[in-house]
């Protein structure tokens, strides 16, 4: 692997700043791909334990679906439960302290499909019962993109799928029994969610990866356009109270950037300058006490380590006041996914 390989990351090391800062990391995976042509075909709480003992205080971590160890039969619907009863498992083995001081997975979000309307509430309560102490919500992914040159890992590759009478009803379902939604699609939908939210107002959204830029492609050399259609949605999607923000994913190669075809992996302090721009506007948008600074790990260790990754949080955020700076990096993730340690 000549990028985003434990070689290729150990190439730019530097020194951890602000380490007892605590850290609770809002957004990660777990899998174990085989035969996928994919940078990082595992990842699992070993390698989960490598990343987040590398110099940074993390204290807990929040498991996000990515569509791994399902059920292999039974009803198509309950499949979604195997990846919960997996997770589940390796929470455990975090909580007995032999992977170091961080709870991994104190909180897990699965995937069930908002599709099946009222009929996706015994779905909730099995991914519940396969987790009772951690299971906080779902991800019903909801990419989509008129151009066949933008990939599209979505479950359900359709268009207005917010507005669906459906998806709101399942979405009611979700937030009645007290569980969260994570928002992922591309920013050009940003629009939908804000009136998706204003629609289920009792239902908590998580806005994933800064809203979804997407800077390759159709949407390549034209910054001045693009970034403009993002910030309005971003600003709308911000009027919605009961929307959160993920400050990551920045790292995917879809944003734009050029970190993960590198000879040398970029640091920490060129990184903090590329993200700030980006990151500032969504904070300003949403406050601090809404915004949560997130890994997407492994999806964004193509272009950088974990470790450079939170120096240049550290980075970008030091003009914030103590306080706003604990939201982010802690508080705010440990509220709206009830992590209490």
């Amino acid at each position: 692997m000549p990028f985003g390989g434990p070689d290729w990351l150990a190439l730019t090391q530097e020194p951890t700043l602000e380490p007892d800062l605590p850290n609770c990391d809002p957004h990660h995976h777990f899998w174990d791909f085989r035969n996928e042509r994919i940078p990082y075909q595992r990842y699992l709480l070993h390698e989960l334990a490598d990343d987040i003992n590398s110099g940074h205080n993390v204290r807990s971590t929040v498991f996000v679906e990515a569509r791994a160890m399902y059920r292999a039969d039974g009803p198509v619907e309950m499949r979604p439960v195997g990846e919960v009863e997996f997770v589940q498992g390796l929470a455990a083995a975090s909580a007995s302290g032999l992977y170091g001081p961080g709870r991994a997975a104190a909180a897990i979000v699965g995937n069930a499909n908002l599709n099946l309307g009222e009929r996706v509430e015994p779905v909730l309560e099995a991914l519940q019962a396969a987790s009772p102490n951690r299971f906080r919500g779902i991800r019903h992914s909801v990419t989509w993109d008129p151009h066949p040159e933008i990939e599209n890992t979505a479950a359900h590759n359709t268009e207005g799928i917010l507005a669906s009478d459906s998806f709101r009803a399942g979405a009611r379902v979700l937030a009645r029994m007290g569980f969260s939604l994570e928002g992922w699609m591309y920013f050009p939908q940003l629009p939908e969610l804000a009136d998706f939210a204003r629609a289920v107002p009792d239902l908590t959204i998580i806005l994933n990866h800064i809203g979804g830029l997407l800077r390759v492609g159709p949407y390549g050399n034209r910054d001045d356009e693009v970034l403009a259609t993002w910030r309005r949605g971003i600003a709308a999607v911000a009027e919605c109270p009961n929307v959160n923000m993920k400050l990551g994913g920045i790292g995917m190669p879809r944003t734009g950037f050029d970190w993960h075809t590198r000879n040398e992996p970029i640091g920490s302090e060129e990184l903090a300058e590329s993200m700030a721009p980006l990151m500032n506007y969504c904070i300003e948008q949403f406050g601090p006490n809404r915004c949560m600074f997130e890994s997407n790990f492994p999806v964004d260790k193509v272009s950088y380590s974990y470790h450079v990754m939170y120096n240049a949080f550290k980075r970008l955020s030091k003009d914030y006041s103590a306080t706003e700076r604990a939201a982010m990096f802690h508080d705010t993730a440990a509220r709206v996914y009830r992590i209490e340690l």
